[in-house]
């Protein structure tokens, strides 16, 4: 990493194109002014899931919208940074329209990366660790590439209202419930799981829509949750020695889940 551009910025969970606590419209703009605040030292900024609330790419069409984001991301990939997308359960329907026009790099499953010596494992988190069958065997068919071609013969007036009917009954419109048991969240079965086999620093995933920072069992690796824009405005960062989980605009006084 140069000198100028040294943190690295993780977030989750834009869920744009649906309204939360703001409007859909004003939480991009408040994500856009975020990502203002962070280009100059930002090295490396990786969105892991969920960016927007659906998403289908056709050949020649994307949906409307986002503008603002679009430009920022043209804007910082100009300036040198280094941009990871990770579609997630809402926006799996990517393809390459992010590459071929920004050159970010997108992924359809966790990677690992490492950096300062440290490991980071990264994905959105849906689909892993023990049950929620249903779910996943929705998942492979939903990324089965024969029905994404049969749905891209149908027209974008339809396809893409129907995008955002079935977004909004995946999502259910229901607050994510408080923590009871950490032991019992089922990423972090899948952390301790992978640690295993695995030497990993840092979990990192959203999904969850909950700022949380655990200390798995080992007492070294910490499985970290970037929470969401649709209440909290949470992200991380690593500053080359250690990894924060921050609030942006924090009105709300919310605090992050913290286990050890």
């Amino acid at each position: 990493m140069n000198n100028s551009r040294q943190n690295i910025y993780f977030a989750s969970d834009f869920h744009l194109g649906t309204d939360g606590r703001l409007p859909s419209i004003e939480r991009e703009k408040l994500i856009v002014e975020w990502l203002r605040s962070i280009e100059d030292d930002c090295e490396v900024l990786f969105l892991v899931g969920d960016v927007f609330d659906y998403w289908f790419e056709y050949r020649n069409t994307i949906p409307k919208g986002y503008t603002r984001l679009f430009a920022q991301f043209r804007r910082m990939v100009d300036h040198g940074v280094e941009i990871h997308f990770f579609v997630g359960n809402h926006d799996m329907w990517v393809k390459d329209y992010f590459t071929v026009e920004f050159g970010i790099k997108v992924y359809y499953e966790p990677a690992v990366f490492i950096f300062d010596d440290q490991t980071f494992y990264i994905g959105h988190g849906d689909g892993l660790g023990p049950g929620d069958l249903k779910y996943k065997v929705i998942k492979n068919v939903l990324r089965n590439p024969i029905l994404q071609w049969c749905f891209g013969w149908v027209h974008p007036s339809i396809g893409l209202p129907l995008m955002r009917l079935f977004s909004k009954k995946s999502r259910g419109g229901q607050p994510e419930e408080p923590i009871t048991d950490i032991k019992e969240e089922w990423l972090v079965q899948f952390c301790e799981d992978r640690l295993k086999t695995d030497n990993v620093d840092y979990f990192i995933f959203g999904h969850r829509h909950l700022p949380i920072d655990c200390t798995l069992t080992n007492d070294k690796s910490r499985y970290i949750n970037l929470g969401d824009w649709l209440e909290f405005c949470s992200y991380g960062v690593w500053n080359g020695h250690e990894l924060s989980l921050i609030f942006y605009n924090n009105d709300k006084n919310h605090e992050v889940y913290t286990f050890t």
